[in-house]
């Protein structure tokens, strides 16, 4: 029985939840960078991954990957099922349908790209977080942490905005182009920045759990439960 393993998991489905509401309510813009709002948490999901990948192994982030996906699936649902049900009269009045749309009528479409970027870039990284430490024979984690992000988010990040925003009301051909750029540069920076405290967890983790897999046999097909 793990001490941390469901807390773990726990946070990195809290992080998919948020950023997908974010990206659905706003758009930002950090001096030249434009970010669909998610963008300033969903990268912490990647090091929840690592951590998990790293200390865990594979089969068991996997399953994480797909608990996070089962609950994003509900959030969609609920936001569609809530958008059909009537509002309340004082409801109706004081806020109305059209706020409700307007932040959140696109949600469908931003979770349904959110799924098949999430899954895409999740199992990416995790595949390569897991073979990479095979190979360096658990030495050089930075290479694993920033070398799985580097692809996982470039896979996560053009699917998702393309997907998302592509052929939406306002969001011109410069603005998607500029929303991958700036999203990708974002992520994979966070990440390069917070790899001594990557390290520290890492460390403590293992130490806690007394857990280190090696994915040396480990069927790394992403359907299996």
């Amino acid at each position: 029985m793990f001490r941390y393993f469901d807390i773990i998991v726990g946070l990195f489905v809290a992080v998919l939840l948020i950023s997908n509401l974010a990206s659905s309510a706003k758009i930002v813009q950090l001096g030249p960078f434009v970010y669909d709002a998610g963008t300033l948490l969903f990268p912490l999901s990647y090091l929840f991954g690592d951590l998990l990948t790293e200390v865990y192994g594979y089969a068991r982030a996997r399953r994480a990957i797909w608990i996070g996906f089962m609950a994003s699936a509900l959030f969609a649902l609920t936001v569609a099922v809530v958008g059909i049900v009537p509002g309340e009269a004082a409801w109706a009045q004081n806020v109305g349908q059209d706020a409700y749309n307007k932040v959140l009528a696109s949600a469908p479409r931003i979770v349904l790209a959110s799924f098949v970027a999430y899954l895409a870039g999740s199992f990416v990284n995790a595949y390569i977080m897991a073979r990479l430490k095979v190979v360096t024979r658990g030495r050089y984690l930075w290479t694993r942490t920033i070398g799985s992000t580097v692809i996982g988010q470039a896979v996560d990040t053009a699917l998702f905005v393309l997907l998302a925003f592509l052929g939406a009301p306002g969001f011109s051909g410069e603005l998607i182009w500029s929303m991958i750029a700036s999203n990708y540069l974002f992520k994979v920076g966070l990440e390069v920045v917070l790899t001594p405290l990557t390290y520290a967890v890492v460390r403590a983790l293992k130490r806690a759990e007394k857990q280190d897999v090696y994915d040396e046999r480990t069927n790394f097909n992403p359907f299996r439960l």
